[in-house]
C-alpha cells in the first residue's frame, strides 16, 4: 500500500483552447462520454487510495468550487486553494499549495485522463527522495506530439524537459509524485527571470540539474491530455473503445 494519501489538482487556468471564445462551460466540467472530465480523475485517485485532494482554483474560482464539490467521491475530502495570480504560469498555481500538503503528494492537472494502472504504477514505484515524473515512451501514440511536454532521459533520470526540445525520447504525462522540495525549486525559478513567474517545467528543469528528477515509464497504459477540441474528440473515441472492450 502506498503512503501517498494527498493529491493536488491544478485547475486555475481559463482553459480557453478547449472552451472556445465566448463559451462559458468550465474546462474540468466539460462532458466526456456522459460525465464531467474531472470525474474520471477523481475516481481514479479514489481507487488509488488518495483520501484528500487539494484543488487549486483561479479563473471563475467560486463557480469552479460550486461545480467541483458535488463531484468529490464519498470517502475523499476536497479542499480549495485560491490562486489570485491564476493568469500566470502553472508553477505559481502549485506554489499556492505549498503550505497545505505533506510529502510525498501526488500532482496532476484537471484536464488529463489516465488508466488506473498509470496511477498505481507511479504510487507503487516512486522514490521518496526524488521528484517522480510519469513518462510515456510510445511517441507514435501521442495525439498532438507538437504540443506535448517533451523529455530527454538519461538512465533513470530526466536530463532535459521542454515543449521545444529537438532531441527527446519520452513525453511528460502530467502526473507526478512530489517531495516538498519542489516548492523550493519553484521559488528559485520564480525569482530567476525577474518576472515573478514560473512554470512547473521550470522547477523540474532546476531539479534535474541537481539530479533530483526520476522517471516512471507507464509502459502500455493509456493517458490523454485534453487541451483542445480535437483532443477531446480523440479522448471520447478512446473512452468508447474502452467501454466496449470492458462491456
Amino acid at each position: 500500500m502506498s503512503n501517498v494519501s494527498e493529491a493536488v489538482i491544478l485547475i486555475a487556468g481559463q482553459g480557453s483552447r478547449l472552451r472556445g471564445a465566448g463559451e462559458t462551460l468550465l474546462k474540468p466540467i466539460v462532458p466526456l462520454h456522459g460525465r464531467s472530465l474531472i470525474s474520471y480523475t477523481l475516481d481514479g485517485l479514489c481507487s488509488a487510495g488518495i483520501t484528500v485532494v487539494h484543488f487549486v482554483v483561479g479563473y471563475e474560482g467560486k463557480r469552479m468550487m460550486a461545480e467541483i464539490k458535488p463531484l468529490v467521491p464519498s470517502g475523499m475530502s476536497g479542499s480549495f486553494i485560491e490562486n489570485p495570480d491564476w493568469h500566470r504560469q502553472n508553477g505559481i498555481s502549485l506554489l499556492a499549495a505549498a503550505s497545505r500538503v505533506r510529502e510525498p503528494f501526488l500532482l496532476t492537472m484537471g484536464d488529463h485522463l489516465f488508466d488506473d494502472a498509470v496511477l498505481n504504477r507511479l504510487l507503487d514505484n516512486f522514490d521518496a527522495g526524488l521528484l517522480n515524473v510519469g513518462i510515456d515512451r510510445k511517441l507514435d501514440s501521442i495525439f498532438d506530439l507538437e504540443d506535448a511536454m517533451k523529455v530527454q532521459t538519461r538512465k533513470s533520470r530526466i536530463a532535459a524537459i521542454g515543449k521545444d526540445l529537438r532531441e527527446y525520447d519520452a513525453i511528460d504525462i502530467g502526473l507526478f509524485v512530489c517531495p516538498l522540495e519542489i516548492f523550493d525549486y519553484l521559488e528559485r525559478a520564480k525569482s530567476a527571470d525577474g518576472q515573478n513567474d514560473c512554470s512547473l517545467a521550470d522547477g523540474i528543469r532546476l531539479m534535474a540539474m541537481d539530479d533530483k528528477v526520476g522517471i516512471i515509464d507507464i509502459g502500455d497504459s493509456w493517458w490523454q491530455d485534453v487541451d483542445t477540441a480535437p483532443m477531446l474528440k480523440h479522448a471520447e473515441g478512446r473512452m468508447r473503445e474502452r467501454v466496449f472492450r470492458l462491456g
